[in-house]
C-alpha cells in the first residue's frame, strides 16, 4: 500500500469526481457503440468461432457473478443508491467508464478494511452455469480470462472459485495509504477506461498468438471489445442492457446455451 505524506481532502476529491462525471455525461451510448461493427459475422459463423476459440474472456460483474461489485461495495459503505445510478449510466454507455469509475469511487472512498470485510461477509455469488461452462472450456484446452472493470481483489476471489489462474485476471487496482484509507485507483490499468478491454484482448493475442478470441459480457464496454475480439456474446442472465440486447448479434440469458453449443462439436 502506498505511503503519502498528506491525505487528500475528502470534500475536494468528491467535488472533483462529481464535476468529472457531469462533464462526461454528454457522451452518449452511440459514442461507444458506434465502434461495434454493424455486421461482424452471421450467427452461425459466430457459433463456429466460439466452438473453436483459443481463448474466452468473460466480464465479471453481472456476468460471471450476479452482482455489480462496485454497487455492493457502495451499499456496504452507505452510498448505495447514488452509486447504483452511476453504474447504470456507465454500463448503458451514456458516460465514459473512467469518468464513472472516478466519480463512484470518489463517493465511496472504501478503506482496505471495508473491501476485505465485504469479501468475507458478502462474497460474490456466481451466476448459475458459469462454473460448469468454465470447467468445460478448460477440459477442451481453452484459455479462460476474466477481464473486468471491477476490482482486482474481488475478481481474484471469483477466479479462485473457478480455478482460473490469477495471471488470467485483468481488473482495476484500488490504492490505499498505510493506514488503510482510500488513496485512489491505478489509472494506468487498461480496464480503467473505455476501450480498455479491447486493449487487453489485443495484448493477449500478441502475447499468446491466439487466433480466435471470444468476449462475453453484459455491458457496452464488453461489446466495444469486438474487435479485436473475434466474437462478442451478449449476456442478459442477470441484467439486460437495452443497447447491448439490441446490438449484439448473439445474445443469451443462460450459460447453458453455450454449454449446448460446445456439445454440438
Amino acid at each position: 500500500m502506498p505511503c503519502c505524506a498528506e491525505l487528500p481532502c475528502m470534500a475536494s476529491q468528491s467535488d472533483l469526481a462529481a464535476k468529472r462525471f457531469a462533464a462526461a455525461a454528454t457522451a452518449t451510448a452511440s459514442t461507444i457503440l458506434k465502434k461495434v461493427p454493424k455486421r461482424m459475422a452471421s450467427l452461425l459463423e459466430m457459433k463456429e468461432i466460439f466452438r473453436n476459440a483459443d481463448a474466452v474472456c468473460f466480464d465479471v460483474d453481472s456476468t460471471v457473478i450476479r452482482e455489480e461489485g462496485i454497487d455492493e461495495l457502495a451499499k456496504f459503505c452507505g452510498v448505495g443508491d447514488a452509486v447504483a445510478e452511476m453504474t447504470r449510466r456507465a454500463m448503458g454507455g451514456t458516460v465514459t467508464f473512467k469518468a464513472a469509475l472516478t466519480a463512484r469511487l470518489g463517493l465511496i472512498r472504501p478503506s482496505y478494511e471495508q473491501v476485505q470485510k465485504l469479501i468475507s461477509d458478502n462474497p460474490p455469488q456466481l451466476t448459475p452455469g458459469i462454473r460448469e461452462l468454465v470447467s468445460r472450456l478448460h477440459q477442451r484446452g481453452v484459455q479462460v480470462f476474466l477481464v473486468s472493470g471491477g476490482f482486482q481483489s474481488i475478481v481474484e476471489h471469483v477466479a479462485l472459485q473457478l480455478n482460473i489462474p490469477t495471471a488470467n485476471v485483468f481488473a482495476n487496482r484500488l490504492k490505499f495509504y498505510f493506514n488503510g484509507e482510500y488513496a485512489g485507483f491505478d489509472e494506468t490499468q487498461p480496464t480503467a477506461e473505455s476501450g480498455g478491454k479491447g486493449k487487453v484482448i489485443t495484448h493477449l493475442k500478441e502475447q499468446f498468438h491466439f487466433k480466435k478470441v471470444v468476449m462475453i459480457g453484459d455491458g457496452a464496454t464488453d461489446m466495444e471489445a469486438c474487435p479485436p475480439a473475434d466474437c462478442f456474446i451478449g449476456f442478459g442472465g442477470n441484467v439486460i442492457r437495452k443497447q447491448v440486447k439490441e446490438k449484439a448479434k448473439w445474445y443469451i440469458t443462460h450459460f447453458d446455451e453455450l454449454l449446448k453449443e460446445l456439445e454440438e462439436r
